[in-house]
C-alpha cells in the first residue's frame, strides 16, 4: 500500500516540469496527509493558491508548505532554499485565511516564504500576501488588490445576529492586528480606511507604498 501510494506521489511530481527547479508540488487529495513525507525533492519550491480560500484548498497549502519546510531540516542556513508562494484568488473564509497565516509565521522561523500575487488578490488573500518575509513579497504589474471589512455570512433571529456581530468583530480586529503587523499601515489608518469604503481597490504601486508588497514582479 505505501509503496503504491509512493508511485502515486512520485508519478504527479515528476510530470510537472521538465526543470526541476521550476516545478510546481500537486498534492493528491486522495493521498493520506502524511503521505507527501515519504519522498523529499529538495528542487521542488513552487506552490500556488489560484482559487477562492476554503478549507481543503488551505490543507492542501498546508502540507505542501510542511513538506517543502522539511527538505531544509539539516541544512546550513546558506544552504537554506525559500519556498516561492504565488497567489490569485478573491479571497473567502477568514478563518481558513488564519489557519495558514499563523503556520506561514512558523515556518518563517525556519524557511523564507517569497509570496507573489498575480492577476487578483483580493480580500483574505491580502493578509496572505503580506504575510511572506520581509523584502521578498512581489506583486505583478496588473495586479488587483482589494481591501474590505470582514463579513458575516448567516442569518437568523435577533439573537442569533448579535452573536454573529460579536463573533464577526473579533475576526475584525484580528484581520486589523496582522495587517497592521505585517505591513506599514497603522491601526488608526487602516480602520479609517475600511469606514471610508466597503471595497478598498488598490494599484500594484499603491500595495507597495502600503508596504502589502515590496516589489513589483
Amino acid at each position: 500500500m505505501i509503496k503504491h501510494i509512493k508511485q502515486k506521489i512520485l508519478s504527479i511530481i515528476e510530470g510537472i516540469d521538465e526543470k526541476p527547479e521550476e516545478k510546481i508540488i500537486l498534492i493528491d487529495p486522495s493521498a493520506p496527509a502524511n503521505a507527501i513525507a515519504l519522498k523529499k525533492e529538495p528542487d521542488l519550491r513552487t506552490i500556488g493558491l489560484f482559487c477562492d480560500i476554503n478549507e481543503e484548498k488551505i490543507a492542501d497549502v498546508i502540507h505542501a508548505l510542511f513538506y517543502l519546510n522539511e527538505t531544509n531540516k539539516g541544512l546550513k542556513e546558506e544552504e537554506k532554499k525559500p519556498i516561492e508562494f504565488y497567489l490569485s484568488t478573491y479571497g473567502g473564509s477568514a478563518d481558513d485565511m488564519f489557519a495558514l497565516y499563523d503556520i506561514m509565521k512558523k515556518i518563517q522561523k525556519e524557511t523564507e516564504i517569497h509570496t507573489v500575487g498575480a492577476g487578483k488578490v483580493m480580500s483574505a488573500g491580502v493578509l496572505l500576501l503580506a504575510a511572506g518575509t520581509k523584502g521578498k513579497r512581489k506583486i505583478g504589474r496588473n495586479c488587483r488588490i482589494m481591501l474590505h471589512s470582514v463579513s458575516a455570512g448567516n442569518h437568523g433571529n435577533l439573537h442569533d445576529l448579535v452573536n454573529e456581530l460579536e463573533a464577526v468583530e473579533v475576526l475584525q480586529d484580528m484581520y486589523v492586528d496582522a495587517l497592521v503587523e505585517e505591513t506599514k499601515m497603522t491601526k488608526s489608518q487602516l480602520k479609517k480606511m475600511l469606514k471610508r469604503k466597503i471595497n478598498i481597490y488598490l494599484s500594484a504601486e499603491e500595495a507597495i507604498k502600503l508596504g502589502i508588497a515590496d516589489e513589483i514582479m
